[in-house]
């Protein structure tokens, strides 16, 4: 999966850091990623099922249009470990599910993508990273022919 992200979509920025893979699009802010492949324990009781079977869940950030044709509106309640409850298992694999933590930043995610979502999941990946493409030319639109080394445009 990483080697898709890294691979087929252009002008992305890849961020490792704990075994995990943040994407970003190369002149995007580098705030928020469009993707994440995570594979660690994070202590909520969800992430904790990827460290102990060697999964690994694929995060797609989506648009809130996207995320409402899959899902209807965003969850907004939360359990004493942040988890969202979105109505879904959040660690059955090969699904598209709600994020547990992010679903209300409109997030998806699935464990082990396989036969059952690939070709979903790279039609999200995609749509997110059009998405982050268009956030990142409006930001170079907006900073072109503004000089910002004395602080006047």
């Amino acid at each position: 999966m990483i080697r898709h992200i890294s691979r087929e979509l252009t002008d992305v920025a890849v961020v490792e850091s704990a075994g995990d893979s943040f994407f970003f699009h190369e002149r995007g802010d580098r705030v928020m990623p469009f993707a994440t492949v995570v594979t660690g324990d994070r202590g909520d009781g969800i992430s904790e099922s990827l460290a102990s079977a060697g999964a690994y869940r694929v995060s797609v950030g989506l648009t809130k249009a996207g995320y409402t044709a899959l899902f209807g509106d965003p969850p907004r309640d939360r359990d004493e470990h942040g988890v969202l409850d979105t109505g879904f298992d959040h660690v059955t694999q090969d699904r598209v599910v709600p994020h547990p933590h992010y679903a209300s930043q409109y997030w998806v995610c699935v464990v082990n993508p396989g036969p059952a979502t690939a070709v979903t999941v790279r039609e999200l990946l995609a749509d997110a990273h059009a998405y982050a493409t268009r956030k990142a030319e409006r930001r170079v639109r907006r900073s072109d022919g503004i000089d910002f080394s004395d602080g006047k445009s």
